[in-house]
């Protein structure tokens, strides 16, 4: 039966278009949030930059969302002035703070005064080893470091902005239609960021035969532009929808802060919560040491200088193929027709095949990680549908907390007995990578949607911003624990691709054993009290085909 069409969100084509301006805007920013990663062996050769110094400036990009609860704030804000608003906001601060983390990573901060006054300022100790070892500032810090902390605060602050938005957004378009398998397709389409981000870094700081970092996080300056004009076009594509349904987000229903208690006394919620705390704890920080992580335990050959295996264009090409792979997996999931959609699966599994062996052929430990959110891609819309159709959202949650405790402790344990063998190391990696980024995709197949189910629909910008707070806590906290486990553990002046990586690794496998346990309680808990997130979101009556 043909849906019939009575305002923008009625469309398939317009929502799923509204959906696609959010995806992009995510995807920039995540591009911008892991822009360093796959170049911290230069940040510390270029920069001198350690593993301290590396962690602590990447933790601090929540930092303020933490200990100023700004994130508080800004849920507020997109309860009291809509999505449009907040939208257009989250984009501009993205871009301030990205614009002074440029400047600081750039040569034309070094020998000025306001490095000496870096140099000589922030230099905060308290004489407590175990606080002084999560501070956004030490002493003997690097000013640029300092300097480029204070711009991903802001960064930060605007990024996590966007992701509450960007998920009220979604609520807002799809509620009772296929909301789970649009939260997953967003999440994605955004982490292709990654992808994109551990290919290029490298190639533009590397460009030329000249090392320039400043140059990577220029290129993630141009793209946190490109989120903002996605945002205001998404502007008023949202505001001609408010003009259709005669909603007004801004108006009704205001906030109250004793709307915050509400939310608080949920025991669903808190576990959801907490579930999403360890969860992505154990691996945006992961993604931040993933490529040195792979330099010290994979035996890499650099290809040949003036081979194509060497020149810029196998960067190109490369990624080129990576784009076959997740448009064609992605493609498939929408496609009724059997012999079509099985052609477009086998074309992306030969395109990854092909991308595997650039990797390998290429010897950087970047184009083998880029691989993470691949499988993802793939499997995302078969987990949203699923969830949107049959439920089992906290099984999946399960699921995805035993794949993450596998995937670090074959990082830990069973990759550094491979270092000696390039084809075997190489192998292993991107199989563990390739699992760890489909355990990723379960988590906004299923987690993102039951939120919804948990408050009313007045407080879901809060609810949401409560979430991605507690969140923070554990995305400012573990980078800074990552550096300071690899300095702890690893002989002062130990080479960048040389450090021990175990100690850190098993702290992360022991987040998705606690993730694991939460799982089982929350299944348990749904099952007594009915939150309904073993439910389906699309009632059998709600079912429609699309046209």
């Amino acid at each position: 039966m043909t849906e019939k069409i009575k305002t923008l969100r009625d469309s398939a084509a317009i929502r799923w278009l509204a959906l696609l301006l959010l995806a992009l805007a995510m995807f920039c920013a995540y591009i911008f949030m892991d822009i360093l990663s796959p170049i911290k062996d230069l940040m510390q050769s270029t920069r001198g930059w350690d593993s301290k110094a590396f962690g602590t400036m990447e933790g601090a990009e929540t930092f303020l969302n933490v200990f100023v609860f700004f994130l508080i704030f800004a849920g507020i804000i997109l309860d009291k002035m809509g999505v449009r608003f907040t939208a257009i906001l989250s984009g501009a601060v993205m871009l301030l703070g990205g614009l002074i983390k440029y400047y600081a990573i750039s040569e034309s901060f070094m020998g000025t005064g306001l490095e000496n006054w870096f140099n000589t300022h922030l230099n905060w100790e308290t004489g407590i080893k175990i606080i002084d070892g999560v501070l956004p500032f030490y002493p003997g810090m690097p000013a640029s470091a300092k300097l480029a902390a204070l711009g991903f605060m802001i960064f930060g602050c605007g990024c996590e902005m966007a992701g509450i938005t960007v998920s009220r957004g979604i609520v807002k378009w799809f509620k009772g239609r296929e909301m789970a398998l649009a939260m997953g397709s967003e999440m994605a389409l955004a982490r292709l960021g990654v992808a994109t981000c551990m290919i290029f870094s490298p190639y533009f700081a590397l460009l030329g035969g000249s090392v320039n970092v400043s140059r990577s996080v220029a290129f993630g300056v141009v793209l946190l532009c490109i989120a903002l004009i996605m945002f205001i076009v998404y502007f008023f594509m949202d505001k001609k929808l408010d003009a259709q349904t005669g909603e007004a987000e801004e108006k009704d229903d205001p906030f109250k802060v004793s709307d915050i208690g509400k939310i608080l006394s949920s025991g669903g919620f808190w576990l959801v919560a907490l579930l999403c705390v360890l969860y992505y704890s154990a691996i945006f920080p992961f993604q931040k040491y993933a490529v040195n992580m792979l330099q010290c335990n994979l035996t890499l050959s650099e290809p040949e200088a003036g081979t194509f295996w060497a020149g810029d264009s196998v960067t190109i090409i490369q990624y080129l193929i990576m784009l076959v792979v997740a448009v064609c997996a992605f493609s498939s999931n929408f496609l009724k027709n059997k012999t079509k959609k099985y052609t477009l699966m086998c074309v992306a599994v030969v395109a990854l095949v092909i991308y595997c062996y650039m990797g390998y052929k290429g010897g950087t430990a970047q184009s083998i990680f880029a691989v993470f959110p691949l499988l993802a891609v793939a499997i995302t819309p078969i987990l949203g549908n699923y969830v949107d159709h049959k439920g089992k959202a906290a099984s999946m949650l399960m699921i995805g907390s035993l794949l993450l405790i596998v995937c670090h402790l074959t990082f830990a344990f069973i990759l550094p007995l491979f270092k000696g063998s390039a084809v075997g190391g190489t192998v292993v990696a991107y199989i563990t990578i390739l699992i760890l980024g489909a355990s990723f995709s379960l988590v906004p197949a299923s987690l993102w949607p039951s939120v919804p189910k948990l408050v009313d629909e007045k407080i879901i910008g809060s609810a949401y911003a409560l979430i991605f707070w507690i969140q923070n806590i554990g995305l400012w906290l573990f980078p800074i624990l990552i550096g300071n486990v690899l300095v702890n553990t690893n002989p002062q002046g130990t080479p960048a691709d040389e450090l021990n990586y175990t100690w850190a690794l098993v702290m992360l496998a022991c987040l998705g054993v606690a993730a694991f346990i939460l799982g089982i309680i929350l299944k348990a808990v749904d099952k007594k009290k009915g939150l309904g997130l073993e439910l389906p979101n699309i009632a059998p009556e709600k079912d429609i085909e699309e046209a």
